[in-house]
């Protein structure tokens, strides 16, 4: 106490005590070490997957002759280890080639910057599933939100008419349209995502499909599965429509899925009911066709057969 004033004095840290400012200064310093990959822990809600495909193969066989070329890129936890940025395809191929560590560079980053990299490294990839898109275009967004306040990511100041959604498609090969729809596909069940990703359904029905509750999409898969069809846009649109006016459940749904569509030519049709007897329960429609159609060229071989021994 100094002229009745108290005098605060800080102390030094236990780091500032025991080491000295050049191994403080390294440490702070960007650098790339040979990290064991049990260290290592996935992005959270990682959006790309990592599969063991034909190209992890050949990554595989590549790390084991020549080591990882390229370094990951990770961040410090604050509990310890290290968390995977960029990179998430090598650490597999370094677990499968059986290496115990992998070169990495080391890098302070706050969680929106780790966000905003791990995606743009990802987006570099040349096949890109719309289900990756989607929830990486959220992620992404979101961190440019958060963000917003900051003049982090753009030249010019930025104030309350920032628009994340411009600032996303400048550098995105997608324009802002097709972003917003990427973005509605995380709205979707996963079995219907899958279909997107498997080509099955197309963008622009699967966005209007993506306005349905879970309950209604629940209802759609299961009429898909049934009768073995996929929505057009045109019948997406309907369904949506009759589920805004809240008045769509599966016999609508069933009857839109069974309507004939524009470009489809003319076919013959028979109630379902008249020969699901002849089938094991839950045997989808197109099976069923493929087995008549199969029975009936049996019976002409048959009737050929016959027409020759006379």
């Amino acid at each position: 106490m100094a002229n009745g004033k108290e005098i605060k004095m800080k102390l030094p840290s236990a780091d500032d005590l025991f080491s000295t400012q050049e191994q403080r200064d390294e440490e702070k310093r960007e650098n790339v070490r040979d990290i064991a990959i049990t260290e290592i822990s996935d992005f959270p809600n990682h959006p790309f997957k990592v599969k063991t495909d034909d190209k992890m193969l050949e990554m595989v066989d590549s790390v084991k002759e020549h080591g990882v070329l390229i370094p990951a890129l990770v961040r410090t936890k604050p509990e310890g280890g290290y968390e995977m940025v960029a990179g998430h395809r090598r650490k597999m191929a370094s677990e499968l080639a059986g290496k115990e560590d992998m070169p990495c560079l080391v890098r302070s980053l706050s969680d929106d910057e780790a966000i905003l990299i791990m995606v743009d490294s990802n987006l570099q990839r040349e096949e890109v599933l719309p289900s990756e898109k989607a929830f990486a275009y959220k992620m992404k967004l979101e961190a440019m939100k958060r963000q917003g306040r900051r003049n982090d990511l753009t030249s010019v100041p930025v104030g309350p008419k920032f628009r994340s959604n411009a600032e996303l498609a400048k550098n995105s090969e997608d324009s802002i349209t097709q972003i917003k729809r990427y973005i509605r596909l995380t709205e979707l069940i996963l079995p219907i995502l899958d279909m997107v990703d498997e080509g099955k359904i197309a963008m622009r029905p699967a966005v209007e499909l993506s306005y349905l509750s879970k309950e209604q999409q629940e209802q759609l898969f299961d009429t898909i599965k049934m009768e073995d069809c996929t929505p057009s846009h045109a019948q997406a649109i309907k369904m949506r429509q009759f589920s805004e006016k809240g008045s769509l459940n599966s016999d609508v749904i069933l009857s839109i899925m069974t309507e004939g569509k524009p470009n489809q030519a003319e076919q013959f049709k028979m109630p379902k009911k008249r020969i699901e007897k002849y089938f094991p329960k839950g045997t989808p429609s197109k099976k069923m066709e493929e087995t008549i159609i199969r029975a009936l060229e049996l019976l002409r071989k048959r009737e050929r057969e016959k027409d020759r021994e006379r």
